[in-house]
């Protein structure tokens, strides 16, 4: 607990000073302050600003916006930038006169070119005030002129802030909507705030925050170009782009040479290498809430979805590292599973345990005779404990794949090959069933002593379980995407099996 609270105070420090050294560079509070009204003026024509006095502006500002902070999505950087600029009109002194402060206008006003709504980053409002900035007959009083450059000022800062994080980062943040998505993704700070005010082209600037990837650019050209999805509306096919190009914006896509990748939806596992899939493969993934696909992807009512509430036996979203492999694996039989499933048929067939080589265990001693256990007691499943042995009806068959983390999922092979067949491959209890395992482990150890070991395992010259640890860690990303672009350019769409699509589209939807 100590050690969690010295992390956090430090990073609260290195955060104050990271707003405070990147703000030094911008125009110093003691330093004169430019002549507002003259600098509008020059740029509208409009007389009345000519009377506006700085000191006053500067004044005015100041209070319009402590009135007003809580209305903004981050006011603490906001009121940190003005303060130390003492609260001087930073975007219309610098991007009024050269039309740049109108185009970052019309850029928000496109936003649906990126699947967002304008309105989540108050286009309309900032289209409105630079329309009366200019117009003659709108502004009429030096009183009406401070208001409406102040105004302009601070939705100017308030949308192009929000849309540029929107386009960087994503919209939301995927651990906040999901209940089980455990990928690191970095998300908007004080650096990508400051930002906007720090160039010096702002045009430049929103120029350069588009997504460049292939998929994303494909996916875009989808959405402008009205694409239907094979067996969907037009409105189901957009809502679908729209997630997934959501999805893209969220940055926590690979950036290693190697790793391996699963999509849940596609029920496919690629080895990616050097950008490029080096070997394919069918899997399992968990049983889901949407596997039936009975719901459209459609917005939930308000009062239904106060947070994702995933089906306990979803395949979680996460990025770990592949560290080790165990060949003839020891299956330790999750809790939920025991009381489910295994005690049942423990009390339905009294030689049910013998025959599936399952161990029971109390307090970590084996129990010898199990059938003097009443397996029938509400408590049984988590009374005991159960581990099956290695062999021929392991569930995880002869290898399984071992990387860290909370869901205590893993990838595996399986002794029932038939699912491999099915095209819904939701079937598992939440770990990732391989069609090809020992495909799997060549591609991530290579040529040597410790593959050859563990086709020996699985060939059955071995039948104890043996860990084999991996040298080079390898990443591994569960992930979910109905939608993406392929290696041929072609646009791949996917039914939404666990409803994640639902569940993001509904927020993205309440944001506007």
């Amino acid at each position: 607990m100590k050690l969690l609270c010295h992390q956090i105070k430090t990073l609260k420090v290195v955060l104050f000073f990271s707003v405070c050294l990147t703000l030094f560079i911008l125009p110093s509070c003691k330093k004169s302050h430019s002549d507002i009204g003259q600098i509008v003026f020059k740029e509208t024509r409009n007389k009345v600003f000519k009377d506006i006095e700085t000191d006053v502006f500067i004044e005015r500002f100041k209070e319009t916006f402590n009135q007003q902070k809580n209305k903004y999505k981050n006011p603490k950087f906001l009121a940190a930038l003005y303060e130390t600029n003492d609260f001087e009109p930073i975007l219309l002194m610098r991007d009024l006169p050269n039309q740049k402060l109108k185009n970052a206008a019309e850029v928000i006003s496109d936003a649906h070119a990126h699947g967002l709504n304008p309105e989540t980053f108050k286009a309309a409002r900032f289209n409105e005030l630079m329309t009366k900035i200019y117009d003659k007959k709108a502004v009429k009083s030096v009183d009406e002129a401070y208001q409406i450059l102040i105004d302009l000022e601070l939705t100017a800062a308030n949308s192009i802030t929000n849309y540029s994080n929107a386009i960087q980062f994503g919209l939301v943040s995927p651990r906040r909507i999901y209940a089980q998505y455990y990928t690191e993704t970095k998300r908007p700070d004080s650096a990508s705030f400051i930002s906007v005010f720090e160039t010096k082209d702002l045009n430049l600037f929103l120029d350069s925050i588009q997504p460049q990837s292939k998929e994303y650019l494909s996916l875009q050209k989808a959405l402008k170009d009205n694409v239907q999805v094979p067996g969907m509306n037009k409105e189901e096919s957009e809502r679908i782009l729209i997630v997934n190009l959501e999805r893209l914006r969220w940055k926590n896509a690979p950036t290693e040479k190697k790793y391996v990748w699963v999509n849940i939806p596609d029920f496919r596992l690629d080895v990616i290498e050097n950008g490029k899939s080096s070997l394919n493969m069918k899997v399992c993934v968990g049983e889901g809430r949407n596997q039936n696909y009975t719901d459209k992807l459609v917005e939930y009512d308000e009062n239904d979805l106060k947070k994702d509430r995933p089906f306990n036996r979803e395949t979680p979203q996460l990025k770990s590292l592949i560290h080790s492999v165990q060949v003839n694996p020891v299956w330790n039989i999750p809790e939920s599973i025991a009381t489910n499933e295994i005690t049942k048929f423990a009390a339905a067939d009294p030689y049910y345990l013998s025959n599936h080589n399952i161990d029971v265990f109390l307090d970590g001693e084996l129990i010898e005779d199990t059938e003097t256990i009443d397996w029938s007691a509400a408590n049984a499943g988590k009374t005991y404990t159960f581990k099956q042995r290695p062999g021929a009806d392991n569930a995880l068959g002869k290898i399984k794949f071992l990387f860290n983390n909370q869901s205590s999922v893993y990838l595996h092979d399986t002794p029932s090959k038939n699912a491999f067949k099915q095209h819904m491959r939701a079937v598992s209890h939440g770990c990732v069933r391989v069609e090809q395992p020992l495909a799997l482990a060549t591609a991530l150890f290579g040529e040597g002593n410790k593959l050859e070991k563990i086709k020996a395992g699985m060939e059955g010259k071995r039948a104890d379980a043996e860990d084999i640890g991996l040298t080079d860690k390898v990443p591994v990303y569960l992930t979910y995407f109905t939608c993406w672009v392929d290696d041929q350019g072609v646009l791949q769409f996917r039914k939404d099996v666990y409803g994640l699509d639902i569940v993001l589209y509904t927020y993205l939807q309440r944001m506007a």
